[in-house]
């Protein structure tokens, strides 16, 4: 038996879509993005005006996780997180919020946002962990489905020293 291979983190490129849609599909059937919204993105995390960043989270040649990260002027608004089924529990999540909430301290953001589902209780409290808090709801903001979104603030991004020192989280996944 071989021993399990540790995800790594490293910037997602475009030749990895297919692999993060296949994922994207099984976690959010009913409202997955679409191709075109990645290359969208990742469009936008090359270069001197960049502002986005997003990564993916490889262990071998899998993608088990990946997530993005929108930044304009003082506030980053976290775009997605995802964790493949089998990876659940591992705190993977945690490794790739934090890897955000890195990117959002470089893109000098004073405030970080997200969307979350409103059934997505795993979600909500690895965003609690990091200090996130609710401050409203956006309602049907997930289509087709038609369920609401939790929104949540970070109010100054933390450093990566108390990230990195954050719990980690068990069984995550999210789209934001």
């Amino acid at each position: 038996m071989t021993a399990p291979v540790n995800p790594v983190l490293r910037e997602m490129r475009w030749w990895d879509i297919d692999p993060v849609l296949e994922l994207e599909r099984d976690l959010f059937p009913e409202d997955a993005w679409s191709r075109g919204m990645f290359w969208s993105e990742l469009a936008h995390s090359r270069g001197p005006e960049a502002t986005r960043r997003y990564v993916v989270a490889e262990e071998g040649e899998r993608i088990v996780g990946y997530a993005g990260l929108a930044a304009a002027g003082e506030l980053a608004d976290v775009q997605t997180i995802a964790v493949a089924r089998d990876h659940w529990g591992t705190g993977l999540g945690a490794t790739l919020l934090t890897e955000l909430l890195r990117a959002a301290t470089a893109f000098e953001c004073a405030e970080v946002m997200l969307e979350c589902r409103i059934d997505n209780l795993r979600a909500q409290k690895l965003y609690e962990r990091f200090g996130f808090e609710a401050i409203g709801f956006r309602r049907g903001y997930y289509q087709p489905g038609n369920v609401d979104a939790l929104v949540m603030r970070l109010t100054t991004a933390p450093d990566s020293d108390s990230a990195a020192g954050s719990p980690s989280v068990r069984g995550t996944e999210i789209n934001g």
